[in-house]
């Protein structure tokens, strides 16, 4: 470099044309090549600003570097195994997400699109933060969606777990994961802060906000996050030294005032994922769940020491299509294959009438509930526990992890600390025990401790039980929690306000709720949970009715919703599956013809998705008029093999028709 200043007037011209060159070295060579008289100057700068930069690197950078690789790998380098994890090594490369996405329970989802996202592009891990092509850069802004229990905090921990080791991304040199959980903890931060708080060994963030080496931020969970973000309204901040609200720094950051040369990958549940506009996404990735293969893997790994339990499990979950769709999630996988096991293991101490598999969700809990009290744990020693001393633990449970659950839930609340758990009157000694711990996960951090359900559905079955044993004596609206409302006697009451509260909801977070809430009406949940969790058939006598309220939500003429066909599932839990049988025979014998009523529409959109008559062929022909056909259009896209011939359809119905092929989520395949 100090021999640029020998260089001739036509010599500098020659360098000039070389591209691409360092800043610095273009500015010497331009004045060079003007004859220019700062050239000097210029240079013994650049030189100046060179050497500080290197002395930066290797005095202050590789250490630090050094000390957050140890910090990475002593933190993430357990519990993840290879072979369970292949299915993480690639993503679904997204466009957005879909109106379900947006709008409807992660169960739902799974269950409307039969666990088949409509995506044929996937990308690998290791090239999530490159550019897609040799013309475009790499994203700020990177978005991975998937549903509770598909494996986000997993697949997180596995790409810092591989950076750290060098396997991926080399180009990047600090990886900063944190978790929104984390977050809750603070009111205020800054963006250095936000840095020094969570990576202490980091002790010049300075070099981080101002992009002198590249960084890639993760923020794990947004679902989890205490403030909803707000775009619209967020103060803008663009000085890394100042503090402002949680919620408005990570505005800050996505939007790109603060660490603006800093990668950032948020993690999310879909419908939360909807808080950041679509302009800021540059790229949005999602995790597929288990396929055939995997799901035989995840089993076979759940109980290495017999093969023929796990070869039991599958069998019984491919026999039930409604489960065999949800189990591609590996938590409800894992929760499913658990209760199948241990009814399997049991099924011999059990009379004949109550030795039936556990098919509905209902059952699937009550048996994992039943295991869990009793300390028979798959892959763990069993606990000998006395029948009483179970019974007493358990009813405290309810009292209190239920209580917990249920207001969680109405708050949209699924991460709790110290502070949360002492408000609902919980002894912290209790959640010490072997039984909380398999239901509520802690987690200790710097600020605090984190408390979290092991997977959004046993939350939801915990809150379903606290209600359904305290709907007998309140005599207010339970969904009030200062108790302040007018007087709401008896459990049938209690019941109406649950369905109505979970019709009303938009973000449809009580469906699966109000589903566990009827399915403890059962007959056969009764008889599993009697004496431990409930009083014998201590509700029986209002199963008829609860039935009738939830029929009532099937009889609008509007559209079939998933509303309805959530009420229908409801009453499959139930046991109610009078009205769903009688179109199901009719569908296998071909004479829907003249009997698709409303309430018979609403069943029929539900067995779209759960018959196996629907399987491989949707068989529609001859049955449809318009009313019926636009009734059922939205659930009709998700049917990838469709036979509406014979309908005698006019234009109107085939501009419905078209319209529905133009939509993003539509799963049509082929059409006749």
């Amino acid at each position: 470099l100090r021999r640029l200043e020998l260089l001739t007037a036509q010599e500098a011209a020659q360098v000039q044309a070389v591209s691409p060159l360092p800043e610095q070295v273009r500015a010497v060579v331009d004045v060079l090549a003007g004859k220019g008289s700062h050239a000097s100057q210029c240079l013994q700068s650049f030189i100046e600003t060179s050497n500080s930069q290197l002395y930066l690197h290797i005095t202050v950078y590789e250490p630090m570097v050094q000390k957050h690789l140890e910090s990475l790998q002593s933190s993430c380098g357990n519990g993840l195994e290879t072979g369970a994890l292949q299915r993480l090594t690639s993503l679904l490369l997204v466009e957005g997400l879909t109106d379900i996405q947006q709008k409807e329970h992660d169960i739902l989802q799974v269950e409307t699109t039969k666990g088949l996202p409509n995506v044929s592009k996937s990308i690998p891990l290791e090239k999530l933060f490159l550019p897609l092509s040799k013309v475009s850069i790499p994203p700020r802004i990177s978005v991975t969606i998937g549903v509770a229990g598909i494996g986000k905090s997993t697949l997180v921990k596995l790409f810092v777990c591989s950076w750290a080791k060098g396997e991926i991304n080399r180009d990047i040199m600090f990886v900063l994961p944190l978790t929104f959980r984390e977050l809750n903890t603070y009111e205020k931060l800054s963006a250095e802060h936000l840095i020094c708080s969570a990576f202490p060994h980091i002790t010049e963030p300075g070099c981080i906000s101002a992009g002198a080496a590249r960084t890639l931020l993760i923020l794990d969970g947004l679902d989890e996050f205490k403030t909803p973000l707000d775009f619209s309204n967020a103060v803008v901040c663009t000085d890394p030294k100042k503090e402002v609200q949680v919620d408005n720094l990570i505005t800050n950051i996505i939007r790109g005032n603060l660490l603006q040369e800093v990668s950032v990958w948020v993690t999310s549940r879909p419908a939360a994922a909807r808080q950041i506009p679509g302009g800021l996404v540059d790229r949005m990735t999602e995790i597929r769940g288990f396929g055939a293969a995997e799901m035989k893997d995840f089993l076979d790994q759940m109980f290495p020491d017999n093969r023929d339990l796990s070869s039991q499990v599958l069998q019984h979950i491919r026999a039930n299509r409604s489960l065999h769709v949800l189990c591609t999630i590996p938590g409800f996988c894992w929760i499913s294959g658990s209760s199948i096991a241990y009814f399997l293991k049991h099924s011999g101490d059990q009379s004949q009438e109550a030795a039936v598999v556990p098919g509905t969700l209902s059952e699937i809990y009550s048996y994992y509930f039943k295991m869990a009290l009793s300390g028979d744990w798959p892959g763990k020693p069993r606990e000998t526990l006395r029948i009483e001393q179970a019974v007493n633990t358990s009813k405290k449970l309810v009292g209190s992890l239920g209580r917990l659950a249920f207001y969680g839930l109405l708050r949209k609340k699924h991460v709790f600390y110290e502070q949360d758990v002492k408000a609902y009157g919980i002894d912290l000694s209790l959640l010490h025990s072997s039984l909380s711990t398999r239901l509520l996960l802690k987690e200790d951090m710097q600020a605090s401790t984190a408390y979290y359900f092991s997977h959004l559905t046993i939350q939801e079955f915990l809150a379903a039980l606290y209600y359904y044993t305290a709907a007998k004596r309140a005599i207010f609206d339970l969904f009030t929690e200062s108790g302040m409302s007018w007087p709401k006697l008896g459990f049938l009451n209690h019941f109406r306000s649950a369905v109505q509260r979970a019709l009303q909801a938009e973000d449809r977070q009580l469906d699966i709720f109000v589903r566990f809430l009827s399915g403890l009406l059962s007959p056969q949940v009764n008889k599993l949970l009697s004496g431990w969790l409930l009083g014998k058939d201590e509700h029986g006598g209002f199963r008829s009715q609860a039935v009738s309220v939830l029929q009532g939500c099937l009889n609008s003429g509007q559209a079939v919703s998933s509303r309805a066909i959530n009420a229908m599932r409801c009453l499959h839990e139930i046991q109610h599956t009078d009205t769903a049988k009688a179109v199901e025979e009719a569908m296998r014998s071909e004479s829907l013809a003249g009997m698709l009523t409303p309430m018979n529409c609403s069943a029929l959109a539900y067995l779209l998705q759960v018959s196996d008559v629907c399987l491989e062929e949707t068989n529609l022909s001859n049955c449809l008029t318009y009313d019926v056909c636009k009734s059922l259009l939205s659930q009709l896209l998700f049917c990838r093999n469709l036979r509406l011939d014979n309908n005698q359809f006019k234009d109107d119905v085939m501009e419905l028709l078209g319209s529905v092929l133009s939509v993003k989520d539509c799963q049509i395949q082929r059409l006749r």
